[in-house]
């Protein structure tokens, strides 16, 4: 991920699960081993459950939060910025007289540290950023509210329904550590090709169906004097987001659960990998990507996208907020599917969308039911739509924005998502071995852009850094099955 300084002065690097680490992880790796360790032997009476305050279970309060209990929020301040988080907790003090105690930073995890090793953590928590804490080994040392009565408990808009029957159901299987959820990922990211559509409509150009037609429109961009694409030279991950995924809906979802999963010469015999790969080595080698991409951060290959340098860019759905500042007013920003390949196992529409922006209650902070019952106030329309409006975003809530005027990149990213039905891929790898996939792969990634490395190369070298991932018994390994 480079420096830290960069995502501090852009405020734009964290506010999703997925886009936050590399290097800078880093930075937390050891204290929070230090930490944890800490958390084995210290800070225990913070779980005694005659310490906490307890009001009485009613219709409206089904969680009993007891008013005026003290209640503190911790914010991860990025993209989003926190001022939804804020919104929320004025709807709380509303009802429960008192006033949330809230942080908003980008350094989530140097300074919750120390608080977790003494015992006495805020109440809730966006785990998000370059330094955020790391929420599996957190959940193995019982550190983290089982979030299952959250779930049970009725609705702000609804008493008849359950909270789990308003979110979509892929935020209850990705916030699980083994059977217990006990993470809420708030934020519901779509990742794609980001383009104008004001400027394809300008040139007559049609968004492309297939990596065929791809090729052949950036051949016709090219000759405009535009270069068709640029990417995040300086985080080559980025364009993993669409990678990755044209990979799985290319050669189905069993092909890339065996790469999630790290088994042996899952990217090697997998056919899809190399259609992939061969394309984008195609791209490099035809000059489709703006000159100088390699050296350019997030904001700044946002920026030259912005200026009309290029027409297309890997991003996810947050990209709206963050380039907020430098897009014209005009835009029309709109986001593509996936790209149809060869024999494609999953249908054309496919879409990569997944939840993001992690939210957890201390176990073991003085007011947890206060904690769900700001995040059941969060999982509300009201802030469902606040938080569309104010960051352009969807969050995990159902059909929260029917009916709503959305902004352009929001309004396209909710329209391919409706179209994709069924057809969502999700998937793990950079999420479970980040120093693998922003590290080594996005390595990789950023010499195959340049046309330094073949895709025949780029493909033995990663499953070479994957098997050595596989064969560390010092990294926690995960399995998944769907």
């Amino acid at each position: 991920m480079g420096s830290t300084s960069a995502h501090n002065d852009t405020t734009g690097l964290g506010r999703r699960d997925l886009i936050k680490r590399s290097a800078a992880l880093g930075l937390i790796a050891v204290p929070t081993m230090g930490f944890l360790s800490a958390c084995a032997t210290g800070g225990g009476g913070g779980d005694d459950k005659s310490s906490k305050p307890e009001g009485e279970k009613t219709a409206k309060n089904p969680l009993g939060v007891k008013n005026g209990a003290p209640m503190e929020a911790f914010i991860f301040k990025g993209g989003l910025g926190d001022q939804y988080a804020k919104d929320a907790e004025a709807d709380y003090k509303a009802t429960y007289g008192v006033d949330v105690k809230h942080t908003g930073t980008q350094a989530v995890g140097p300074k919750l540290t120390p608080r977790f090793a003494g015992g006495n953590p805020p109440d809730v928590i966006d785990n998000s950023g370059a330094d955020h804490l790391d929420m599996n080994k957190l959940s193995s040392q019982k550190q983290l509210q089982d979030l299952g009565v959250l779930l049970d408990a009725a609705s702000i808009d609804d008493p008849n329904k359950k909270v789990r029957d308003t979110i979509h159901p892929s935020t209850i299987e990705k916030g699980k550590h083994g059977d217990v959820f006990d993470v809420l990922y708030y934020a519901f990211t779509i990742y794609g090709t980001w383009y104008s559509q004001k400027l394809l409509d300008s040139k007559g150009w049609q968004y492309p169906k297939t990596l065929s037609e791809m090729v052949t429109l950036c051949g016709e961009i090219k000759k405009t004097g535009v270069a068709p694409w640029t990417y995040a030279g300086k985080y080559p991950y980025y364009v993993h987001f669409n990678l990755f995924a044209q990979i799985a809906k290319i050669g189905g979802m069993d092909g890339w659960i065996a790469i999630d999963n790290l088994e042996p010469n899952a990217w090697t015999k997998n056919d899809a990998v190399k259609e992939v790969l061969e394309h984008y080595e195609e791209l490099a080698a035809k000059k489709y990507f703006l000159e100088g991409s390699q050296g350019l951060t997030h904001i700044q290959s946002q920026t030259a996208w912005n200026k009309g340098r290029a027409v297309f860019i890997p991003n996810g759905s947050w990209v709206e907020n963050e380039a907020a500042p430098t897009t014209p007013k005009d835009f029309g920003m709109a986001v593509g599917a996936l790209f149809d390949g060869t024999g494609d196992k999953l249908p054309h529409g496919t879409l990569r969308a997944e939840p993001s922006e992690p939210y957890i209650v201390s176990a073991k902070g003085k007011n947890p039911a206060g904690g769900m019952e700001l995040l059941r106030i969060m999982l509300s329309k009201k802030h469902a739509q606040n938080f569309a409006t104010k960051v352009k975003s969807l969050t995990c809530v159902m059909d929260a924005t029917e009916g709503m005027q959305l902004s352009p990149g929001l309004a396209s990213a909710s329209k391919v998502f409706k179209e994709a039905g069924k057809n969502i891929i999700s998937l793990q790898l950079q999420e479970w071995y980040p120093a693998l996939t922003d590290e080594k792969l996005g390595g990789l990634t950023g010499q195959l852009l340049t046309g330094e490395l073949k895709a025949a190369d780029w493909i033995k070298k990663a499953q070479a850094e994957a098997d050595k991932v596989a064969a560390d018994s010092s990294i926690t390994k995960f399995k998944r099955t769907v």
